[in-house]
């Protein structure tokens, strides 16, 4: 493993988003943070669980869909690390990782018209070099043993996150999605909507399954492509007849028979009226969602929860609304996942 910092890594410090208040302790006055790479690798271990953030909206926008995911990481470091530091959270174990620099490429990308095929084709090319940047640096933390929670941007970032746990660990990977979309368009160039596609045709994914996927938002091409593949899915509307935490047994049942190591995906659009680059008015309800991540976030051999798309931008009352609501979402999100590796 290098120790050699990624040229597209950089850290956050905590004293930018906290408010302190007297006789009280936030999460970001007590959490660990390293300022330099060297150190962050130091830390980490197989009972560290590592907060990274991409803030990049590129991979949506390849996908001809909207922007906004770049803020959703700033959004959850604005809530979550001003919340109450009390002892009573299993936080002992987690540390704020820094995120992916794509300042430049966003830059880039806002010049381009995703509607103009030429530029559409440049948009792709830019997401794919966000694929590299993502993989320079969530391969050494992997190394390390440590889980990941990558927060913010498109799901697009599914693909360098299973290409790094499977590289990290030498073996395939699985992954369990809950989302509308199965995100396994064709490989027409890096975008948001492919991500499981490119993993599995690279020969990274060996097992998937979607929740919650709503049929009349994929194409047959992709569906055919999907079942192809070997992947499987649970429709939203199955989920009319049967609670979530009975459709949970048998896909953590399932993912135990895989045996490999997993990744658990989660695009915030699955949730009904979150803040999302796709809004969705018929999603789950956020208490069916931390059932999807609690109940996978026990499995000894889940490395990884993703929490993509997440978009201030996109609430219907504006963004200072969106930040709050994706705030609090993504918090509530990432306190289940620690509660359940807890258990």
């Amino acid at each position: 493993m290098t120790t050699d910092t990624p040229l597209y890594w950089r850290p956050v410090h905590p004293g930018a988003f906290v408010k302190s208040r007297p006789g009280e302790s936030r999460i970001g006055q007590s959490m660990l943070a390293p300022q330099a790479w060297d150190t962050l690798l130091s830390a980490l271990s197989s009972d560290t669980i590592v907060l990274v953030g991409v803030p990049e909206s590129i991979g949506p926008r390849a996908n001809l869909g909207q922007g906004g995911a770049e803020a959703g990481f700033s959004a959850f470091l604005a809530q979550f690390l001003n919340m109450q530091e009390t002892g009573r959270l299993p936080l002992h174990s987690l540390c704020l990782g820094g995120e992916v620099d794509c300042t430049d490429l966003m830059a880039q990308a806002a010049k381009l018209d995703a509607s103009q095929p030429e530029e559409l084709a440049q948009l792709r090319a830019l997401c794919a070099e966000v694929d590299t940047r993502v993989e320079s640096v969530l391969t050494p933390l992997f190394q390390t043993g440590a889980r990941v929670i990558l927060i913010g941007g498109g799901h697009n970032n599914a693909y360098p996150l299973l290409k790094s746990l499977a590289s990290a660990s030498e073996r395939l990977v699985g992954a369990v999605n809950l989302d509308p979309h199965s995100d396994f368009r064709p490989q027409e160039g890096r975008h948001s909507g492919n991500g499981f596609s490119y993993a599995h045709a690279e020969g990274v994914l060996q097992h998937y399954q979607v929740v919650t996927l709503h049929e009349a938002k994929n194409s047959k091409a992709t569906l055919d492509q999907l079942q192809a593949a070997g992947g499987r899915y649970i429709s939203m509307h199955q989920l009319l007849d049967s609670r979530m935490d009975k459709v949970m047994s048998e896909v953590v049942r399932q993912a135990l028979e895989w045996d490999v190591p997993l990744g658990i995906e989660l695009d915030i659009d699955a949730i009904t009226g979150a803040p999302a680059s796709a809004y969705n008015y018929a999603g789950v309800t956020l208490p069916e969602a931390q059932t999807f991540v609690q109940r996978l976030g026990m499995l000894p051999q889940a490395r990884y929860l993703h929490l993509a798309e997440a978009a201030p931008a996109c609430h219907p009352a504006g963004f200072a609304a969106g930040q709050k609501a994706v705030g609090q979402i993504l918090s509530e999100l990432v306190f289940t996942y620690l509660l359940s590796r807890n258990q």
